[in-house]
């Protein structure tokens, strides 16, 4: 029986070492002028800039949820009841896109499936059996955030992260991808700014 309890544990173990090592690289660009001026932090609060119809409040909830996670971890606090009042405004969006095995491009639903569009074709190519199946579509997610001080309304930073994954994967699920975007958005900040960078 302990047996049997430890090859599960195991088991479970491997499986989620796969998930984390099977999640794609994001690309990470920021601006700022924290060169000239070092960027001070203080309370800040979250204001949504992307389209909430078609049943996404709570696909956009959790991206924001990670973007509050890392603006605290670097420094920033949360307003709290005082929400209107906090000396920063950081505006995040979320844009999503289905990338189709054969080349397209479509709109889809933060955290909702979407219709695909048509795969490559390959009649009259050869008689060949192909038991693989047909190649997933992609899904596109770019998280954005803008940081302004309420106070003149100036930007003192922004930046955006987007990843690539196989439709169905834990990648492409918003809350791996919520928390894996905005990690890397924060990485180091205020960070390199006008630079792409891949994170791991």
């Amino acid at each position: 029986m302990a047996r049997k309890k430890l090859f599960g544990i195991a088991l479970l173990s491997l499986t989620m070492t796969a998930c984390v090592a099977s999640t794609p690289p994001v690309n990470v660009t920021r601006f700022h002028n924290a060169q000239n001026a070092q960027i001070a932090t203080g309370t800040i609060a979250i204001v949504s800039t992307s389209d909430t119809s078609e049943g996404r409040v709570l696909e956009q909830g959790t991206y924001e949820a990670a973007v509050r996670r890392e603006l605290q971890r670097v420094g920033f606090s949360d307003p709290g009841t005082d929400a209107a009042n906090g000396e920063y405004v950081a505006r995040v969006s979320v844009e999503q896109s289905r990338l189709t095995a054969g080349g397209g491009r479509s709109p889809v639903s933060v955290g909702v499936g979407g219709s695909t569009g048509s795969y490559g074709s390959g009649v009259g190519l050869g008689i060949g059996i192909n038991l693989s199946g047909k190649p997933k579509d992609k899904i596109a997610t770019e998280l954005s955030v803008r940081i302004t001080r309420r106070a003149d309304g100036q930007t003192i930073w922004e930046g955006r992260s987007s990843v690539e994954a196989k439709d169905g994967s834990p990648a492409s699920q918003p809350g791996l991808a919520a928390s894996k975007l905005a990690e890397a958005l924060f990485r180091d900040f205020p960070g390199e700014s006008g630079t792409t960078i891949r994170v791991p």
